[in-house]
């Protein structure tokens, strides 16, 4: 079994007890990540603890997680914090129950990693990246979304 299998399997679907971590999140840890979740439509939610708009759409995006998690949807949290502010993001992450594993962004070149994700993204947050089961990018939404384009998005791939 792939050490990401394993510890997603060890994660399951509560944080553990003692103290939490944000796992780094870079370009191989993105490719481990759709992989790992192939045969399932996955939406990588990158935010920020300082984007209200990321702020208000994660309690949704987890709501959403949970209703369609039966039908193979997973959601992935990747938090664009400083790693100063990784406390304050896994706090917010645990209060609205997001589900684990989650991540924080540690790259090597920005740009880089943004062309990777997305060469239309521009790095703006919030940003969402749909994928299908087979792993391939579908669809992004950069900026605020109504979370009903987001969900109708999401059915129509499960």
């Amino acid at each position: 079994m792939k050490p990401l299998a394993i510890l997603l399997l060890l994660a399951g679907s509560a944080w553990p007890a003692g103290p939490a971590r944000l796992l780094p999140y870079d370009e191989k840890v993105h490719a481990a990540v759709l992989s790992e979740h192939k045969g399932s439509v996955v939406l990588i939610d990158f935010w920020a603890t300082w984007c209200a708009p990321c702020l208000a759409e994660l309690p949704q995006l987890v709501a959403l997680e949970t209703k369609l998690r039966g039908k193979g949807f997973r959601l992935v949290s990747v938090s664009a914090d400083d790693p100063s502010d990784e406390a304050a993001a896994l706090q917010f992450l645990q209060k609205h129950n997001a589900p684990p594993p989650a991540y924080l962004k540690r790259v090597a070149d920005d740009d880089r990693f943004i062309g990777f994700i997305d060469p239309k993204w521009s790095g703006a947050l919030p940003a969402l990246f749909l994928y299908g089961r087979n792993g391939r990018l579908v669809r992004s939404f950069v900026g605020e979304t109504e979370i009903s384009t987001i969900e109708k998005a999401i059915r129509a791939l499960l």
